[in-house]
């Protein structure tokens, strides 16, 4: 499992909001700025993120983005899994749903189901306040 660009780009984007004022949006381009990110790129990695209701949107003068939520209630797994789609260790594990064609005869596939659950307690005992937090120590 490798977290790619979309979802360290989901992190940033969600840390930065969630430093802000409750309530206060912030327009994508102060996001970005400074972190050498593209505004394209993460104007999809926003949109991702709006439709699977993790932050909110609004055009105009006062508009931007802001969370919908208060950071503590949001898991780093449920962050990741939504830009990320699945982030099972192995591909196998990762079929959306559907059986692997050795499910019934892999040795190893015990293992890479714990693996998958350490990695996904992990990722979800840890909150967004807990991210902002760590980057201020």
């Amino acid at each position: 499992m490798i977290i790619t660009t979309k979802g360290r780009y989901a992190l940033h984007a969600m840390i930065a909001l969630a430093q802000l004022e409750e309530g206060e949006r912030v327009p994508l381009k102060d996001i970005t700025a400074g972190q050498d990110l593209s505004l394209k790129y993460m104007e999809s990695i926003m949109t991702v993120l709006s439709k699977g209701g993790l932050v909110e949107s609004a055009s105009g003068k006062g508009g931007g983005y802001k969370l919908t939520r208060k950071p503590e209630e949001y898991s780093v797994g449920e962050i990741l899994r939504l830009a990320e789609g699945n982030i099972s260790p192995v591909s196998c594990q990762a079929l959306d749903g559907k059986e692997c064609d050795h499910e019934g005869s892999c040795i190893t596939l015990p293992f890479w189901r714990e693996l998958g659950d350490l990695i996904n307690d992990y990722l979800d005992k840890h909150s967004l306040y807990d991210l902002v937090h760590m980057s201020k120590a």
